[in-house]
């Protein structure tokens, strides 16, 4: 099977004026330090979990908000989806009008490894695979909920799971 050749376009749904001045924030986005925290124990007795950005969904829940993003560019879904860390992921399918959705249909790892962190705590390089892995919607321009409710809630599981280490998967 061959990919379609489709591009995304992230600013597909903007206006002329308004896509020339997210371009512009864009350009002027300044490099900020990295906040680092270093692992307390080996990462071989870590528990790990995984954030995704590509607005991962199982079939079973709600699929994050295409519709609000095509009728407000300005808007984008700010909720969470969690992911079992147990989950098949032939049943997890990405909501994401920024990213081409083909390559996570032909492999859902390559946009959220779960089989590999399986694999890696299998044969003892990482330690447990945490019971949930959660998933955001990767372009929000107005972040007050994400961040002053969605994360805080994300935060609270991790703690609450003894999650000792998260991994960002940018989309």
């Amino acid at each position: 099977m061959s990919h379609s050749g489709d591009k995304v376009n992230s600013l597909r749904f903007l206006g002329g004026a308004t896509k020339r001045l997210v371009k512009t924030w864009i350009k002027m986005e300044q490099p900020r330090e990295i906040p680092w925290t270093p692992l307390k124990k080996d990462l071989s007795e870590s528990r790990i979990a995984m954030l995704s950005t590509g607005a991962l969904a199982m079939d079973s829940d709600e699929p994050f908000d295409q519709q609000g993003e095509i009728d407000n560019p300005w808007w984008g879904d700010p909720t969470h989806r969690v992911i079992p860390g147990s989950a098949d992921l032939g049943e997890v399918r990405s909501y994401h009008l920024h990213i081409d959705p083909w390559y996570s249909r032909q492999d859902m790892n390559c946009l959220f490894p779960l089989d590999r962190l399986r694999e890696l705590s299998a044969s003892g390089i990482v330690g447990e695979v945490a019971e949930s892995h959660y998933s955001i919607m990767g372009y929000i321009l107005e972040p007050k909920t994400l961040l002053n409710e969605t994360t805080p809630q994300i935060i609270e599981s991790l703690k609450n799971e003894q999650v000792d280490l998260l991994i960002l998967v940018p989309a």
